[in-house]
């Protein structure tokens, strides 16, 4: 079985406060964007193979971590241990960036979780299937409907949302060389932002795409530029360009401008 996990962005993103439990909440707007995507192939495994190991196959982008550490074996794990799932091999091609803030990990955890659902007939619905994903990752729960929604919480509590882009194309690049770790990220935030009064992106977004430079902010921008002012540069060069809107996603380094097609 094969499907292509896409990548996301992120319309706007205030950070809110800081958890008792050391993590932040969070408001954003999470967009699917099916324009980049990976590719992810499970199979069951051969008999030979151990029931309680899945294998797994890294190709295209090299990622920083081992294959038995990537979010796609935890996922078949997490259905391993709860519903007894037999071992599977798993083949992932990376094309969506790691620590671009385009959730590709996510994608890819989240898109497991549907595929082992739907091979081994395990009945579960999204919602069971969104709990299980938001243990995997802050974002992983947004993938499995892979609709556009207001995300608050962690960006596990997920609100539906319609945000019509199709008279528009969104490019996404990333300035060469440039990684951005979402410690660095948060370590850096202004936190004098948080409890401030700022338009509510539900309503900001349902305004002209034009006024949007002027409503929709992504609080990492005020951290991450500083440190990175490639990334700073490659936002106005999308408008100079002529976007509409242009944003760094997520705690970066991508950023994507949105333009008339």
């Amino acid at each position: 079985m094969i499907c292509h996990p896409n990548c996301k962005i992120n319309l706007g993103l205030h950070v809110v406060g800081k958890r008792p439990d050391g993590y932040h909440d969070l408001e954003t707007l999470f967009l699917p964007v099916h324009d980049l995507c990976d590719e992810l192939e499970i199979n069951v495994a051969d008999s030979s193979q151990s029931a309680a190991a899945s294998t797994m196959v890294q190709e295209g982008i090299v990622l920083d971590n081992a294959p038995e550490d990537n979010l796609c074996i935890k996922a078949w794990r997490l259905l391993h241990d709860e519903c007894g799932i037999p071992a599977v091999s798993i083949r992932l091609k990376k094309s969506i960036p790691f620590g671009a803030g385009l959730g590709g990990g996510s994608a890819d955890a989240a898109f497991t979780l549907k595929m082992l659902n739907e091979m081994f007939d395990l009945g579960l619905t999204d919602s069971q299937l969104e709990q299980r994903a938001a243990r995997l990752g802050a974002d992983c729960a947004f993938f499995i409907r892979n609709q556009a929604a207001y995300a608050t919480g962690i960006g596990n509590i997920l609100d539906p949302i319609e945000i019509d882009l199709s008279d528009y194309r969104i490019a996404i690049e990333i300035p060469d060389e440039e990684h951005v770790s979402t410690k660095e990220a948060y370590s850096g935030l202004n936190h004098n932002l948080f409890g401030t009064h700022r338009p509510d992106l539900r309503e900001a977004v349902m305004q002209p795409i034009e006024r949007w430079r002027h409503l929709i902010v992504n609080d990492f921008e005020s951290s991450v530029f500083p440190a990175h002012p490639a990334i700073a540069s490659l936002k106005e060069e999308m408008y100079r360009r002529g976007a509409l809107y242009a944003s760094m996603t997520g705690s970066g380094a991508a950023v994507f401008g949105i333009f008339v097609r």
